[in-house]
């Protein structure tokens, strides 16, 4: 991929625009872009939502939320002042008819320029269920141009069927090349930094193979509860909230070939090759290979919370909380090497981490008395604090005999390159107003994703049993620590 294309004049179009995730994440991403001088003169953003306000009102709301997301020193004046100048408003109700006439008009007088006609980025930050019925809206309006493009955040349906629907429905309105289904892991610096250790580096691509590598574990732990999302996560659960894109987008990357370029079709197509390597798992691979779990009462960080079913007022509740599987890719370059990934909420600590654990060394030289050598490893970490730290043995110093002792070669982004860290939304939203889909994910990838995990919700379905119970606070239930000990391993937690 070369670097970045020129950015001309567009306009941005938030649905759900004073909702949660616009405010939270989409208006902070586009001011620090707006601040770094990468929004052209003459970009818009308009919000939509149902709810009547003028775009004073709007202006208002956005500048609340800016000030509690971005920091005081980065809330310059004159940034806010610019960056409100590009803000409007129009009511529409997405799933009827009214407003829409009224984007059209707003759209209207800036749709081209003196370079011709100008994109449009029309982010769906709302349920997956008007999806379909947004981009319908669009083109009866007369908005689905060819410079279009539009943005669908996860989940993209519930299962492959629903997928499948959702993905049928925007593609009859925009082409595929348009549709830009986000995963926000993606844009995060320390999964380009996998990249570019992987394919810019000889050192760690000749021993990336099964030959050299243990085996791979992929957590995101979380220490927030559903509060708040309690009806929709009820209704999904860890393993399509999460493992289904966010974990297995992190193991695509990690597992891929090398691809012919850094375009987006040649990236996407390697990471459909992983996904449709994987080994199903079903029938007794369900109880062996994978583990669900939901949080009880308990304390995190030093605070009392209640258990899950409490939380969202229905303590009959079979929804996960957790999932640990172990995953394994059917080919040559990994065949042997398992894959555990684990994701769950009301966890000791906020995490997102992988960790490549090397084989130990063949033949030990050194006497017992030098002290016990750990086999290497590579931990990539996306939060809370990005950068990668690569485990070795060294001697530790000192006359007299050799002692070995563990030590780290760090690259902590924040302490080496002195400036802060771009979060994710910001890089993944300039691609989109650039139209490079390099980092998004393509209809077949997400379809491969679900027929994947459906069979583990089918196997789960199946057999009928509840959660397995774990203390909140806790790193998951027993069973996910036996997975990984029947191996003779352990999560990394225990490593260190």
């Amino acid at each position: 991929m070369a670097g970045p294309a020129a950015l001309g004049a567009f306009d941005f179009i938030v649905f759900g625009g004073s909702g949660d995730l616009s405010l939270r994440k989409i208006m902070p991403a586009l001011f620090h872009r707006d601040l770094d001088g990468e929004l052209p003169q003459g970009a818009r953003i308009v919000g939509t939502a149902r709810r009547p306000m003028d775009r004073a009102v709007f202006a208002a709301l956005v500048e609340e939320h800016l000030r509690r997301h971005v920091s005081s020193q980065h809330f310059e004046a004159a940034t806010w002042q610019r960056f409100r100048d590009r803000l409007d408003y129009v009511a529409i109700d997405s799933a009827g008819d009214k407003g829409w006439d009224g984007l059209a008009t707003a759209l209207k007088a800036t749709s081209s320029g003196s370079d011709g006609p100008r994109a449009s980025v029309f982010y769906l930050a709302t349920s997956p269920d008007l999806f379909g019925e947004i981009c319908r809206k669009l083109k009866v309006a007369g908005l689905a141009r060819p410079e279009a493009r539009v943005v669908l955040e996860k989940p993209i349906g519930h299962d492959l069927a629903s997928s499948r629907a959702v993905n049928a429905e925007v593609g009859a309105v925009f082409a595929e090349d348009h549709i830009f289904r986000i995963d926000h892991y993606l844009g995060k610096e320390s999964v380009q930094n996998l990249m570019a250790l992987r394919f810019a580096n000889a050192l760690f691509e000749t021993i990336w193979n099964r030959g050299e590598i243990d085996h791979v574990q992929i957590t995101v732990s979380e220490t927030i509860g559903v509060a708040g999302r309690g009806a929709y996560y009820d209704g999904a659960g860890a393993l399509r909230d999460m493992v289904q894109n966010h974990l297995l987008q992190l193991l695509c990357l990690v597992a891929m070939e090398p691809p012919t370029s850094m375009d987006s079709d040649g990236v996407r197509d390697e990471k459909v090759k992983v996904l449709t390597a994987l080994k199903p798992i079903a029938g007794p691979d369900i109880a062996t290979k994978t583990v669900r779990g939901q949080y009880r009462a308990g304390a995190v960080e030093g605070q009392a919370v209640a258990g899950y079913g409490e939380e969202i007022g229905r303590p009959d509740s079979a929804t996960e909380s957790f999932v640990a599987i172990k995953a394994e890719i059917a080919n040559w370059r990994w065949a042997g090497v398992p894959f555990y990934l684990r994701t769950g909420k009301r966890m000791p600590e906020r995490r997102s981490e992988i960790v490549v654990q090397f084989r130990a060394v063949p033949h030990l030289i050194f006497p017992g008395a030098a002290g016990h050598v750990s086999a290497n490893r590579l931990v990539i970490r996306l939060q809370p604090d990005e950068g990668i730290k690569l485990h070795l043995m060294s001697k530790a110093p000192g006359a007299g005999a050799i002692r070995l002792t563990p030590s780290h070669l760090n690259l902590s982004f924040a302490e080496t390159f002195k400036t802060r860290v771009p979060d994710a939304y910001e890089r993944l939203l300039m691609d989109v107003a650039r139209g490079q889909p390099t980092l998004f994910m393509r209809r077949d990838e997400v379809e491969a994703a679900w027929r994947w995990t459906e069979s583990i919700m089918e196997g789960w379905q199946a057999g009928d049993e509840r959660p397995k119970p774990y203390m909140a606070g806790s790193w998951g239930p027993s069973a996910a620590i036996a997975l990984v000990q029947r191996d003779g391993r352990s999560w990394h937690e225990d490593m260190d």
